[in-house]
């Protein structure tokens, strides 16, 4: 009786460990650049993993974000968007024990399209206007 009362003990420990390493998060931002890689990855638990490049100022070396998405509704919509410049709303998530949450700390949960591309402080790079539909 004692043993089953240690494993149930542990078990609340373990679930209650888990439950608060998924609902908080670390930190949480955006970052913008352009997707590079994205594919759905692993051995039993698949996630999507993902790779943007951010560059800061043109011809600078771009710094490489790599992320993970956990959502097949927002891994759809960053499908749409490839090739495009982007922005990624993203949590932090620490002490997640395997690598079947996703290879990366950094969780996409949103991806926006952005439309104009700064150069610099007050100079960007017009975009052209949608072309009207063909009736």
């Amino acid at each position: 009786m004692r043993i089953v009362g240690v494993l149930v003990g542990i078990a609340i420990v373990v679930f209650g460990y888990f439950w608060i390493v998924l609902n908080w998060n670390y930190s949480t931002g955006e970052r913008a650049g352009w997707i590079q890689k994205f594919s759905k990855k692993g051995w039993f638990c698949k996630t999507w993993e993902g790779e943007m490049a951010m560059v800061s100022m043109p011809g600078a070396i771009p710094e490489k974000f790599y992320f993970t998405v956990w959502d097949d509704a927002v891994a759809g919509e960053l499908n749409k968007v490839m090739g495009k410049r982007v922005s990624l709303h993203y949590q932090e998530k620490v002490g997640l024990p395997t690598s079947c949450f996703g290879e990366t700390r950094h969780y996409v949960t949103g991806v926006t399209a952005v439309d104009e591309i700064p150069l610099a402080p007050g100079v960007v790079v017009p975009t052209p206007p949608a072309s009207p539909a063909a009736p």
